[in-house]
């Protein structure tokens, strides 16, 4: 089955308004930064986004935030986006702030068709206990806070159950890919894009170089097609562009 559509326009034309995005990349480091842009353009709003991180002030998914088009993230990171913290502390936006283990995990597990796992990270703390703050006020108060968690104990060590996490549309970027969806991740880029593309029920993928099926060494692929729906080959302009997020220079 060919998977491929003409633009990256043509992909995200059905996502609506309210939808949650499962969103690969960590940083900035392979986010499907085109897709991203589309969806922008296309103006779906009011949008939950599963996310390591929101990306950086005006790129990433930081382009969709800076336009409100976000409602709800659920993430690990949120420090290199000032605007991310601005909405979130000004109760703008709900944010579920996530162990960076667990939200892999809970991903994972909404791809594979476990509704829930036991993970001894959190046991003791407000991820378990409940009581993080999910949304502010205007006023700095807290109106909308994490419930508590079902917490057992297994060969004496106590575990919190979290629960899967399923969107309805998983964005990746992959390095190669072929017409029937199987992709391959380069390097550091690979980090949350195989578990954003399980967990979505309709995954997008835009490619940096797209091959024909067969060219794709079997063993070297990362996410089999029977996970992908749609892909967007990138032309070259489109694939070089990458910003990096912190410059390190020596002097």
């Amino acid at each position: 089955m060919d998977k491929v559509v003409a633009s990256a326009a043509e992909a995200v034309a059905d996502i609506p308004s309210g939808a949650t995005l499962a969103v690969g990349g960590f940083g900035l480091c392979g986010i499907p930064s085109v897709l991203i842009d589309a969806l922008l353009e296309q103006g779906a709003s009011d949008l939950e986004a599963v996310s390591n991180n929101c990306g950086v002030d005006e790129w990433g998914l930081g382009r969709l935030l800076m336009a409100r088009r976000l409602r709800r993230m659920i993430s690990s990171y949120v420090g290199e986006n000032k605007e991310f913290a601005r909405q979130y502390l000004s109760g703008e936006l709900e944010v579920e702030l996530t162990p960076q283990g667990t939200l892999a995990e809970r991903m994972r597990a909404g791809g594979s068709g476990i509704p829930a796992f036991f993970t001894a990270t959190g046991v003791g703390t407000q991820v378990a206990d409940g009581g993080l703050p999910w949304k502010y006020d205007d006023s700095g108060n807290v109106i909308v806070a994490s419930p508590p968690k079902e917490v057992r104990e297994f060969e004496g060590r106590r575990f919190v159950m979290e629960r899967a996490i399923i969107a309805d549309f998983g964005l990746v970027r992959a390095w190669k890919g072929d017409r029937h969806g199987n992709l391959i991740y380069r390097e550091s880029a690979r980090n949350f894009n195989p578990l954003a593309a399980m967990c979505g029920r309709v995954t997008i993928a835009e490619v940096e170089e797209l091959v024909e099926p067969g060219e794709l060494e079997p063993n070297d692929v990362h996410t089999p097609g029977v996970y992908v729906q749609r892909v967007v080959a990138l032309t070259p302009e489109q694939a070089a562009e990458k910003r990096i997020e912190k410059r390190t220079v020596s002097s």
